[in-house]
């Protein structure tokens, strides 16, 4: 059974350790043993977030090592550059087209970098970058809050499994007044990654 290692990176409040939580709900369910970490800055909400997932047969640690992700999904573009050292020329990159500006910037006290630099850094490090602008996305749902899960539907394009396995975690593990919002929010993201 190969082993699949996920890193998510984000901002508290998007979401990035209930998309961790659903990643290795699905390993779970799709026969791996799934291990995860969740790393949070000192502002929970605002401050800087980032999962660690595992599946494989026998997961003994929660963490991966550095130039080891299989996937990266960057919920956000500095978050995203920030952690890019844990990818390798094979990683298959899904960045949320999205910029939240640190405190630092908009104190003034740091410059954001532009974000085609950061595509450029991304393309560099690795196989192939999905740009995805879940946000926006999920914001023409009515519901911003669900653009985890358009980027998740991308993932699951690639990352293997049953689409319906990831679809159903997916909804198991939100509110059940936005179950079909997400559903609906899973779907977007899976049919944006390869377009009709």
């Amino acid at each position: 059974m190969k082993t699949v290692r996920f890193l998510i990176t984000g901002v508290g409040g998007q979401g990035t350790i209930l998309a961790s939580d659903i990643i290795a709900e699905v390993g779970l369910r799709l026969g791996y043993d799934a291990k995860k970490s969740d790393i949070l800055g000192l502002a929970v909400r605002g401050g800087s977030v980032v999962s660690h997932v595992i599946w494989g047969e026998n997961v003994r640690a929660p963490m991966i090592d550095k130039g080891t992700a299989d996937c990266y999904l960057s919920f956000e573009w500095l978050e995203g550059l920030r952690h890019l050292g844990y990818t390798h020329k094979n990683t298959l990159v899904f960045a949320n087209d999205w910029r939240i500006d640190p405190v630092s910037v908009s104190s003034g006290a740091a410059v954001y970098p532009s974000v085609d630099s950061i595509r450029a850094a991304m393309r560099e490090h690795c196989a192939c970058l999905h740009e995805i602008p879940a946000t926006s996305l999920a914001v023409s749902m009515g519901n911003s809050r669900v653009f985890n899960s358009v980027i998740i539907g991308g993932l699951a394009r690639f990352a293997g499994g049953d689409p319906e396995v990831w679809r159903s975690v997916v909804t198991d593990r939100v509110p059940a007044k936005v179950r079909e919002v997400n559903a609906q929010a899973f779907d977007k993201g899976f049919r944006y990654a390869f377009p009709a």
